[in-house]
């Protein structure tokens, strides 16, 4: 009759065979783990050992209820006491996404509620997209400032460029809301833009096409004050702001069409200083290195940003340049970056420039794109998140002086005074 029944884990050799007697066979064999038994009795049988798989167990402190092990050999239900058996792993709880709060900082705090969701939808508080929308209306503007005869005024200059940003900014809100109506059924999906004005609907799709229309009424009325010539070449853009969202869709390179669409200001500066670009054959050149310098940028700075999504497009089923060449991204960027200094550098030898546009301009372009391209990390989001942001000062920036070095070079007739010297000099 048993009097006390325990259950323990150990490790020992496999049981070959166990009698009464003080006499036993051992057979050596690699050691496994086992469960046993022992069992008292009153006749004194002695131990019999019985081998079974070991079951790992885990603490049961405090937040398991105690639970009770049927022993596989025997039928008898032992107390686990204060153990319990591991349970397979089950998958993490997903993680709770935070819910819409309404801005208490910054510019959008202090707008009336009702008119948060619209700011919101033409990203008044990121900024960020309408920089890179104007730099190449500002680079076209000073390239054109240098070629206009006679020479363009600095009044000009910064008048045509205030403008150029109050376009920039208007047309920038126009393509993102338009962007937004494109993908209302997607951005749901998506972690960082699931709390967009349209896609919680804050904003319904009918609001948002009758703002749609405000703002480009908006811009063709900003359009309207610059030369009229500017009309014709700003036209076909509009083509563009429409399909981008569609491209994203039906190709894996939607980059490339924003880059045609965003660089369309690198055209813009020539007529609205009064350069024709039909008569001119040096202008349209320069011109059209500069629109292509800019869209390889443009390519090159989204495909970064591209990289924030690119989990969650892969998802929804977005289509994009990160997701097409993942593994090749840094060498994408690298020849991007190559393309986009060969064509500036094309763009000031149509122009006729000077050493202060190759070395401001060119020179600090590529210190600021090669830093990027190495110092990224395409897996972090808030790392690509900082590059892109940053990168419009660091490169856009950088372009900026170098040409405004350069039209003030002309301007005061830094290099015409060399050209004299030389002249000069007894042959």
């Amino acid at each position: 009759m048993a009097v006390r029944t325990s259950l323990q884990t150990l490790q020992l050799r496999k049981w070959s065979e166990f009698s009464s007697s003080s006499r036993s066979t051992w057979r050596h064999v690699n050691p496994v783990s086992v469960c046993w038994q022992r069992t008292y009795t009153s006749i004194g049988r002695g131990i019999r050992i019985r081998p079974q798989p070991a079951q790992p167990l885990v603490s049961n402190r405090g937040s398991l209820p105690q639970q009770r092990t049927i022993l596989p050999y025997k039928k008898h239900l032992v107390q686990s006491s204060g153990l319990a058996p591991a349970t397979p792993t089950q998958d993490a709880p997903p993680r709770a996404l935070p819910l819409y709060s309404p801005p208490t900082t910054g510019l959008l705090s202090y707008l009336p509620r009702a008119v948060v969701p619209y700011a919101e939808l033409i990203r008044l508080d990121k900024p960020t997209g309408t920089y890179y929308l104007f730099f190449p209306c500002l680079f076209s503007t000073l390239v054109a400032a240098t070629m206009t005869a006679p020479m363009a005024a600095p009044s000009a200059v910064a008048g045509t460029a205030a403008l150029f940003f109050t376009g920039a900014l208007v047309m920038r809100g126009a393509g993102c809301t338009i962007n937004d109506l494109w993908d209302r059924n997607l951005d749901p999906h998506v972690e960082r833009t699931r709390l967009r004005p349209i896609a919680r609907k804050a904003v319904t799709p009918q609001a948002a096409v009758i703002f749609t229309g405000g703002q480009l009424f908006t811009g063709l009325a900003v359009l309207l004050s610059f030369p009229f010539e500017c009309f014709w070449y700003a036209t076909p853009s509009l083509l563009f702001v429409a399909t981008y969202p569609l491209a994203k869709r039906i190709t894996h390179y939607p980059q490339f069409v924003l880059g045609l669409t965003f660089s369309w200001g690198a055209i813009m500066g020539f007529p609205a200083l009064g350069v024709d670009l039909l008569s001119n054959q040096a202008a349209l050149t320069a011109a059209a290195c500069l629109y292509a310098s800019n869209v390889s940028w443009t390519v090159l700075y989204d495909m970064i940003y591209a990289h924030m999504d690119i989990k969650d497009d892969a998802k929804a089923g977005i289509k994009s340049i990160a997701l097409k060449h993942d593994k090749e991204t840094k060498s994408i960027l690298t020849g991007l970056a190559v393309v986009q200094l060969g064509l500036l550098a094309a763009t000031g030898v149509a122009a006729g420039m000077g050493p202060v546009f190759f070395a401001g301009s060119c020179g600090s372009a590529a210190v600021a794109l090669g830093t990027m391209i190495w110092r990224v990390q395409l897996k972090d989001v808030k790392n690509c998140w900082w590059w892109f942001t940053n990168g419009a000062w660091f490169t856009g920036g950088g372009i900026a002086l170098g040409l405004t070095g350069e039209y003030i070079a002309q301007r005061f007739g830094l290099y015409n005074d060399k050209e004299e010297t030389d002249e000069a000099l007894p042959i």
